[in-house]
């Protein structure tokens, strides 16, 4: 039995999906706003993203 990996697209689909609900979120916009203005023109949607999710982990392995 073989296991395919899904489509690069259908990954992106997935992606674009997840950013958009994560950045609606109470807790990413809580988040955001602590940035400095510098630092918000500094990083992109996915970057900001991938930051908050990244930091938000450490915290909870903490």
């Amino acid at each position: 039995m073989s296991i395919s990996s899904p489509a690069p697209a259908n990954d992106t689909s997935v992606w674009t999906s997840l950013k958009q609900a994560i950045s609606a979120s109470s807790g990413f916009q809580h988040w955001a706003s602590q940035l400095s203005p510098p630092e918000q023109a500094a990083l992109n949607l996915d970057e900001r993203v991938q930051r908050y999710l990244r930091e938000t982990l450490e915290t909870l392995a903490y």
